[in-house]
């Protein structure tokens, strides 16, 4: 072999030795350091008028690097704001925690993401789309499924 040849052969082995272990990794963290996100149960209690609805869901985080939800769009509206609530008290913010290796509880008397003006009134069975946008994660799509007014999800330990 000539000295070009051997060359090519170690850089192609050091390429093939960094990439194999760039994907190796004992940390839950995506490759690019993202949190892993994951939504599940959104749901939409079916509005009393076209003026406001609330949309709750849980969003777990399996992963060691904290986020935070800090916008929400949707066709329905173009005002859709993020709230939490304490002491009873409800208030619009601009970001709400997904801690590492957690989950942020979008709930019923809790935080909470608020729909005004909407463009049209959803119905039971119908389905409303909603785009997640992170502080570090990409944005997530959801699906929320209208239910009855008085819908409860069911409570898992």
């Amino acid at each position: 072999m000539n000295r070009r040849t051997t060359r090519t052969i170690a850089a192609a082995l050091s390429l093939s030795a960094a990439l194999a272990i760039s994907g190796c990794s004992s940390d839950s963290d995506a490759g690019d350091g993202k949190p892993e996100l994951k939504v599940s149960g959104g749901y939409m209690p079916e509005p009393i008028d076209d003026k406001m609805a609330g949309a709750f869901m849980v969003i777990k985080n399996g992963s060691k690097a904290a986020d935070k939800l800090t916008a929400v769009t949707s066709t329905l509206s173009g005002d859709v704001t993020i709230h939490e609530t304490k002491d009873q008290k409800m208030q619009q913010v601009q970001a709400l925690d997904v801690p590492a290796n957690g989950e942020l509880k979008l709930a019923r008397g809790g935080d909470h993401i608020m729909f005004m003006g909407l463009k049209n009134k959803p119905k039971v069975g119908d389905k409303v789309t909603v785009e997640l946008r992170f502080e570090k994660s990409d944005p997530v799509k959801v699906e929320l499924d209208v239910k009855e007014r008085t819908y409860q999800p069911q409570k898992t330990n």
